[in-house]
């Protein structure tokens, strides 16, 4: 009987690794559509962009084939045009004004949708239409709206007895203008999110705060921001990485003018690549965006890991 059985215990191991080398290539079966799509559409680009600002191509290039080495010469000449602090400087303003209105005010928002009323749903439905319309139909209705003689911006301006702002033809105002355009459109992402987040913590600790005499202040101070930190982390990263490679928007409202007033790196490297036809600085531009972005998405990656860390 020990001999009969044997054969059945010694080919138990062996059923064993057939059963593991067939869940691995189920696996990579499921992995490989992914990682094909993923080395198309982004490392292909990604890997010809970082070979193209070492280069020096030009629309002749398309037809040669012929594109001369110079290798750090266009991060070179990028660097030292006055234009790229000019395009730094509106990104960082740009990024830091729009991220501050768009947190503020959606927080404000769901702190109040928060509360149960009549209509809140309703409500808080129709204040995501921004966030689904497209970007480029947003701009455009923004543009009208920014219009000197005839945009409903102004018009309201002179009912009240105001001047007229130019908002479009201004250096002054031009940048204001593409950033309250783009805290209109991020409002309700943040308010989705953070919403979602003031859900999720128990009402018996705010019944508890109220009863040991805590304001509405109180509450929200010790209460719902600490609470809701974690969430704020990951809405704060994903905003910054969204807003700081924001083209479409500018590119309707403002086209990078006026006097390059709204000009960022975004819009510089399209301006660079398909207006001055100098694609290798162009290339270059982008990947110095594609740095910081990389660096910021990082930060995203570990608050989201510490994230949940501190809820497990």
């Amino acid at each position: 009987m020990t001999l009969a059985a044997a054969p059945a215990v010694s080919s138990a191991p062996r059923a064993n690794r057939k059963s593991r080398r067939d869940n691995r290539f189920a696996a990579w079966a499921f992995l490989l559509p992914a990682l094909a799509y993923v080395v198309v559409f982004f490392g292909y680009p990604l890997a010809a962009n970082l070979v193209m600002s070492t280069q020096n191509y030009t629309v002749k290039s398309f037809y040669t084939g012929e594109a001369p080495f110079v290798g750090f010469a266009n991060y070179s000449a990028v660097l030292n045009n006055p234009l790229f602090s000019t395009a730094t400087l509106n990104t960082v303003l740009f990024t830091a004004g729009s991220l501050v209105f768009q947190f503020g005010i959606g927080l404000a928002l769901a702190v109040f949708f928060n509360g149960r009323f009549l209509g809140s749903a309703l409500l808080r439905s129709l204040l995501l239409l921004p966030w689904l319309l497209p970007l480029v139909v947003s701009g455009a209705v923004w543009r009208w709206m920014f219009d000197q003689d005839h945009g409903v911006l102004n018009a309201g301006l002179r009912a009240v007895g105001l001047d007229a702002v130019p908002w479009l033809s201004s250096t002054n105002w031009a940048l204001p203008a593409v950033i309250l355009t783009n805290i209109w459109i991020g409002i309700p992402f943040n308010l989705v999110i953070l919403h979602g987040g003031l859900r999720a913590i128990p009402a018996s600790l705010y019944e508890a705060a109220e009863l040991d005499g805590a304001g509405a202040w109180q509450r929200f101070r010790h209460v719902t921001w600490p609470l809701l930190r974690p969430v704020t982390g990951i809405v704060l990263m994903l905003g910054l990485v969204y807003t700081i490679k924001v083209f479409d928007v500018i590119m309707v409202v403002t086209g990078g003018g006026p006097a390059n007033a709204t000009q960022t790196l975004t819009t510089w490297s399209y301006r660079l690549s398909f207006q001055d036809f100098a694609f290798g600085q162009g290339a270059a531009v982008g990947n110095v965006l594609i740095v910081v972005a990389t660096v910021f998405g990082l930060l995203y990656l570990r608050s989201a890991k510490a994230t949940l860390a501190e809820a497990a």
